[in-house]
């Protein structure tokens, strides 16, 4: 088991949707968290007393500053969950999709070569497969998580860098403020709008965000505790339901009590849509689902109705 108060962590991402809520729970448990924060980064949603056991690093975006945060910290591991993502770029896209999602990560890496910081768990997607294959990118989003990954390769390599990458489905849960599936829905439930929707049969694969930082937990644990650990580990978090679009909105709508006008039809399948999500992932060892699809959407749901009140 890790000796929580004295195993330090450092995470970048901290401040998006996943990041926010496995910072929250690794200072409930008595990590010692490191958080790397741009200039601008948004630290409203943690609260007073979670602001005060924080260590807060802000990056300007050179290897320079990395390698001094990497030196000041030397954390037991590292959680890489930065990252830009863009369902459909376009080409003035390019060069912030490149520079989140690879260049960072490589100077994240590099540092930790420099200054004997062996451990890392990154952050890929299930879009790197699409038609369940073994590399076939969705978008440019899911071929700049491969590249990071190919990179890694390298690092494992020529300086001992142990990696576990776990691939994520779509997530949800309370608090996000993404302009995602549920909230969309309830803004047009609750507004009388229309949504024009493609046909809506494409399954998908949704995980509550609890599950999500549970199995972090369990990753922490791994990657800490075994020696026989290999230099690269893939894993997969994923639901055991998956749900047609089309009847996850009948879902909605009876769990929420209100009529949600979607106009399915009206629009065209992006390009490469995933009509079933990929299957061939092996799952974090050692974490099962808590929350099932309805469990976790009203969980959710209530959260959302709660912010609509205010």
């Amino acid at each position: 088991m890790v000796n929580k108060s004295h195993y330090s962590i450092l995470v970048t991402g901290g401040t998006g949707f996943v990041g926010l809520h496995l910072i929250k729970k690794l200072l409930q448990v008595d990590f010692r968290v490191h958080l790397i924060t741009r200039i601008n980064s948004n630290l409203k949603q943690f609260s007073e007393h979670e602001l005060d056991r924080l260590n807060i690093h802000e990056f300007n975006g050179s290897y320079v500053c990395m390698d001094e945060i990497v030196k000041e910290v030397k954390p037991d591991v590292v959680i890489h969950l930065a990252s830009l993502y863009i369902t459909e770029h376009q080409s003035e896209d390019i060069s912030a999709l490149i520079n989140s999602n690879i260049q960072l990560g490589t100077i994240l890496v590099e540092a930790m070569a420099k200054n004997n910081c062996f451990k890392l768990i990154n952050v890929g997607t299930s879009w790197q497969h699409y038609n369940n294959d073994s590399y076939n990118p969705v978008n440019l989003y899911a071929a700049t998580k491969q590249a990071f990954e190919d990179i890694l390769h390298y690092y494992t390599e020529a300086h001992s860098l142990k990696v576990i990458t776990i691939k994520l489905f779509d997530t949800y849960g309370p608090g996000d403020n993404r302009r995602k599936l549920l909230t969309l829905l309830y803004d047009v439930a609750i507004g009388k709008k229309t949504l024009n929707m493609s046909k809506g049969e494409q399954y998908i694969n949704l995980v509550y965000i609890d599950d999500v930082v549970d199995a972090f937990l369990c990753m922490i644990e791994r990657i800490n505790g075994q020696k026989e650990l290999s230099s690269r580990e893939s894993f997969v978090i994923s639901s055991e339901e998956v749900i047609r679009l089309s009847d996850f909105v009948k879902l909605f709508e009876e769990l929420v009590g209100l009529k949600v006008n979607v106009q399915f039809g009206a629009k065209e399948y992006r390009l490469r849509e995933v009509m079933l999500p990929w299957n061939n992932g092996e799952c974090v060892p050692g974490w099962s689902q808590k929350y099932n699809l309805i469990q976790g959407l009203n969980e959710t749901l209530k959260s959302i109705q709660k912010e609509n009140i205010k």
